[in-house]
């Protein structure tokens, strides 16, 4: 099975959680595992301002980079994973 190379950015969303950024990004990974993806590397950006805000109760998220070997077509799975964990507010998968 051939692999393609994959850069993520997630914005994370820990309002209200128990769970550290860590533990958030930890959680990420596996869903990259679940999906036969093995992650390469994994680079924290810091909370930062949204440009523009879709919810006033939430002006500012944590800016994950997580670069990641996966089959091709399994972005679309992961995408799928991911809109139902509440602590990713939104993932941007590019090829590498």
């Amino acid at each position: 099975m051939t692999k393609r190379n994959y850069k993520a950015t997630f914005i994370l969303d820990n309002r209200g959680k128990e769970d550290s950024v860590d533990q958030i990004i930890e959680g990420v990974k596996k869903e990259i595992a679940a999906v036969q993806g093995d992650v390469t590397a994994v680079e924290q950006l810091g909370r930062r301002e949204f440009i523009r805000k879709t919810d006033d109760k939430f002006p500012a998220g944590v800016y994950v980079s997580i670069a990641f070997s996966a089959p091709a077509g399994s972005t679309a799975q992961l995408h799928e994973r991911l809109r139902l964990n509440d602590s990713v507010y939104r993932a941007l998968v590019e090829n590498a």
